[in-house]
């Protein structure tokens, strides 16, 4: 029985005829899918002009043959009340609504109309097919977080069970969870993992530690799919070693759709069906391929709400060898609010720095997680979680490392911690700037 299917279809949300849209819009040659982009820029904005008073008194410089004109919209923009943001015609009754994660600093209530929500999970499945995952049949073992409320636990657990999916839990990472977790693969054919980066690769560590390689406790295991956090080389190799299964990195925002998704030739393809994504500078000005800036994204299909050149907060850049229909995300480089500036005033971009750190700090396996929390111009924060202490003669070599890639008389304090704290959603943000 297809009961994921199943279940959205009895939530209004029409996958198979989302299913055979997207399949249509996929079959165009290179010169129709440009038209079809330039033509779905222009209904949306014109839609949202008629018929949304919010987006109507945002937009009034717009000239809809200039799409220069059209300014950006930022998480600011949209926190007042959703009822002030839905088109006429939409409530709260008849739309997709949920809410962002708050990582960005910003949170906030979204909708999507029925129509639009049943597009995104056409692109999502359409992309895990890539490796051969099908939602309605293949077994995922989804580390994310999970409501801690009774009522929010056990909403979360039906979802779960109808998306043939078994969550495991995020923020107990020690060794004797992950016992538990390695008891449930051994006894369930899970054919792929999905979750948040960070916990997974504590699982990989955790199997290192132990020598165990996933796939021979877990042989119908096929892929693994992370997202919502950083990815880094060393990590990602540390997984596909213990998993025995590729890597596939994932990129997305709840409010929008599925953003990019590594391919088969490991490239980071970018949604070019359901989104128009672009890369802007600091005055607003669109960016040539393969230069770094923000990430605007236009909803193509949203009607209940307005996602027109919304800026997600993201610094990234996309190939020079990207075309309409095959945009290439060469680069995401964290959160625009993931900046550290300096006494001097020099700006420098938060996981650069961590990255560094992270080489130095987890060399020998003791410390198994951390983050970089800036509370002063001149104060970093290392919390840390670890084996053993770490020995004065390592914090004083990643003090001088940090000094060398920022500045001089800067201060490091190093706090070890028995576990870091998590965001509600289970998110680990890797660089915190208090300032």
């Amino acid at each position: 029985m297809r009961l994921f299917d199943f279940s959205l279809k009895i939530n209004g949300f029409d996958i198979d005829k989302a299913k055979i849209e997207l399949a249509k819009i996929q079959e165009k040659d290179d010169l129709t899918f440009s038209k079809y982009i330039k033509d779905q820029k222009k209904e949306i904005i014109s839609y949202h002009l008629q018929n949304n008073p919010f987006y109507k008194s945002f937009g009034r410089s717009i000239n809809n043959e200039d799409w220069n004109s059209v300014p950006i919209l930022t998480k600011r923009h949209l926190q007042c009340p959703i009822s002030q943001r839905l088109s006429a015609g939409y409530t709260s009754k008849n739309v997709y609504l949920n809410k962002t994660s708050g990582s960005s600093g910003d949170p906030f209530v979204f909708a999507k109309d029925k129509w639009c929500h049943a597009m995104t999970w056409a692109e999502i499945t359409n992309r895990f097919s890539w490796y051969n995952i099908d939602f309605n049949t293949s077994k995922q073992a989804r580390f994310y977080g999970i409501p801690l409320d009774k009522k929010g636990y056990y909403k979360e657990r039906l979802k779960d069970c109808f998306s043939n999916r078994y969550r495991f839990s995020v923020f107990d990472l020690s060794d004797q969870a992950f016992e538990k977790v390695l008891d449930k693969f051994k006894c369930t054919s899970f054919n792929f993992i999905n979750g948040y980066t960070s916990p997974i690769v504590q699982f990989a560590k955790f199997l290192n530690r132990h020598n165990i390689i996933l796939k021979d406790a877990c042989p119908s295991l096929k892929v693994c799919i992370v997202t919502s956090e950083m990815l880094f080389d060393d990590d990602r190799a540390l997984m596909q070693h213990q998993f025995g299964v590729p890597l596939v990195n994932e990129y997305g925002a709840s409010e929008l759709d599925l953003i990019a998704f590594e391919n088969k030739d490991n490239l980071w393809q970018a949604n070019s069906e359901t989104l128009y994504v672009e890369v802007i500078d600091e005055n607003n000005n669109v960016l040539e391929y393969g230069k770094e800036g923000r990430i605007v994204i236009t909803s193509l299909y949203n009607k209940a709400h307005p996602f027109i050149r919304y800026d997600i907060g993201d610094i990234g850049s996309l190939s020079v060898t990207s075309t309409d229909r095959l945009p290439i995300l060469e680069k995401l480089s964290g959160r625009t609010n993931d900046i550290a500036i300096l006494p001097s005033g020099k700006k420098a971009a938060g996981l650069t720095f961590y990255y560094i750190t992270k080489s130095i700090i987890e060399d020998d396996g003791n410390v198994t997680e951390f983050i970089i929390e800036q509370v002063a111009l001149n104060h970093f924060k290392i919390y840390y979680v670890s084996l053993k202490e770490l020995i004065p003669e390592k914090k004083e070599f990643i003090t001088k490392e940090m000094k060398h890639y920022l500045e001089p008389g800067i201060k490091v304090s190093f706090l070890r911690e028995d576990k870091l704290v998590r965001s509600k959603s289970g998110k680990l943000k890797q660089f915190i700037s208090r300032l």
